[in-house]
């Protein structure tokens, strides 16, 4: 069930009505309801694999209460394996399984030696990177004393199956979120107007950015062998604000559908493509993913804690992993890859917490150094999107060499005026709105009610008039 498809404009009406209106008076029921609710979104796509998360939800419940009750380090150490295993064993085995049989025959293959290995027709359940992590941050803030592991199973699984962050995120942290299914939710009309606010942001970004600039994207690095390289340009630069517009639209559909609940997620985005630098931007690009790989991946190999040598090899451990958790093939590893060589510099200078502020903090306008510096991140991230778009590492050179070709300086033979003039809006609108979680939250809030509602429903005819014939689906849900 898409965020951006008639079933859930259905769908979540008639579970805001039951959950304020009829189960309100009892948390509990309130809670099952969103179980329910969760369990049945998640249950549109494939079944069959709500055994799968609810499995993992009840080994995590039981191993919660078992680390409470043990004091022993070693059985503790114990419980905590079973959880990593289990639950990277799941992971592994749907999203990696093939990749590594794949590869180990292609190494034999290398040295002379054929070997003959049937690989499955696995399906990769929707979600399964996310809430692998979400349920693993318990268990691990858990062991770690951080977290008195709850008894209540409904709210536990309410936490893990949360429907509107539950197939791409944010991933929620169990010291964030389980909590809020604990206390009596209110229903706040302030909250809720922010979270429609927000929703309506989300399907823009969508529905008539990522969308619209998939269209393109997708026609140009379909058939990359038959375009100029000023055109492959312009099909990298689609596909950079596709998978902005995508992956952070569907993060403030989720963190504006949870605030009609009554919770408050954790900010996902925060304008990355605004950033001054490599390290500045993986601040702001999906935020949850990051800051877990740090906490409990980076900080527990020694961090920036140790001399050099220590601190290259956390960096790209850490980026490699982040680009391998994005999928089962290499060009994943090698943007992550990338990525860490970006990083690189501003590790060994030490600037790499320069800039932590909002950029034009105190202006209306970058400087020019302000300006460089986000031009220049803005194109090293381009031409990474490359190897994270490209069918495999072949593809993404043969592209990147077609657009460093002496074609890079003719006109691209497609201009689509209209989404440029779209993304153009679009950008506009994300720089007025930097300062804020996101871009209209508070944008004309102290105009008057006509001028608000004006712009509103330009957005809204917006996405009527530019909805894709062909409905995308996000593109994380493949992760």
């Amino acid at each position: 069930m898409y965020f951006n498809s008639l079933d859930f404009a259905v769908f979540l009406p008639i579970v805001f009505v039951l959950y304020w209106f009829v189960t309100n008076r009892n948390l509990k029921l309130q809670n099952a309801l969103l179980v329910t609710a969760s369990y049945y979104f998640y249950g549109y796509w494939d079944w069959r694999f709500l055994s799968l998360i609810i499995f993992s939800s009840v080994i995590d419940y039981c191993i919660g209460i078992a680390l409470k009750n043990e004091s022993k380090l070693s059985k503790r150490k114990l419980l905590l394996w079973i959880s990593i295993l289990v639950n990277l064993g799941f992971l592994g085995f749907f999203k990696y399984f093939n990749f590594f049989i794949d590869n180990f025959v292609q190494v034999f293959s290398f040295f002379g030696t054929k070997i003959q290995a049937n690989t499955l027709d696995i399906i990769l359940p929707v979600g399964i990177s996310f809430y692998t992590f979400q349920t693993l941050s318990y268990t691990i803030d858990v062991y770690r004393r951080k977290l008195e592991p709850t008894e209540d199973l409904i709210s536990f699984l309410a936490f893990v199956s949360f429907f509107p962050q539950l197939v791409a995120g944010p991933i929620e942290r169990a010291t964030n979120l389980l909590p809020q299914f604990h206390k009596k939710r209110q229903f706040h009309y302030s909250q809720a107007v922010d979270g429609c606010r927000q929703i309506l942001w989300g399907l823009f970004k969508k529905v008539v950015i990522a969308d619209n600039c998939a269209d393109y994207a997708n026609q140009i690095f379909n058939n990359s062998a038959e375009h100029s390289g000023s055109t492959l340009l312009i099909g990298a630069l689609f596909f950079t604000f596709q998978i902005y517009g995508d992956f952070s639209g569907y993060s403030d559909i989720a963190i504006g559908t949870s605030r009609l609940f009554g919770f408050d997620l954790k900010q996902n985005f925060a304008f990355p493509y605004f950033s001054r630098d490599i390290a500045e931007f993986w601040r702001r690009w999906h935020i949850s993913l990051s800051t877990w790989f740090r906490d409990y991946l980076y900080i527990p190999l020694g961090g920036s804690r140790g001399g050099t040598w220590i601190k290259l090899r956390n960096t790209f451990i850490i980026f490699l992993v982040s680009g391998f958790w994005h999928g089962a093939n290499w060009t994943f590893v090698i943007w992550g890859f990338l990525n860490a060589l970006y990083f690189l510099p501003l590790l060994l200078t030490k600037r790499n917490r320069n800039n932590l502020d909002v950029v034009a903090q105190d202006s209306g306008t970058p400087s020019l150094k302000e300006l460089f510096q986000m031009g220049s991140t803005f194109g090293l991230t381009v031409l990474a999107w490359v190897f994270f778009r490209a069918e495999n590492i072949n593809h993404a050179c043969f592209y990147l060499s077609g657009i460093f070709d002496r074609s890079l300086l003719s006109l691209p033979s497609i201009r689509p005026t209209n989404v440029i003039v779209l993304v153009v809006f679009f950008i506009v609108i994300e720089w007025i709105g930097r300062r804020q979680k996101f871009a209209i939250e508070v944008l004309l809030i102290k105009k008057t009610r006509f001028v608000k509602w004006s712009f509103y429903m330009i957005l809204i005819a917006l996405i009527f008039v530019f909805s894709s014939e062909t409905q995308q689906e996000f593109i994380y849900f493949q992760f």
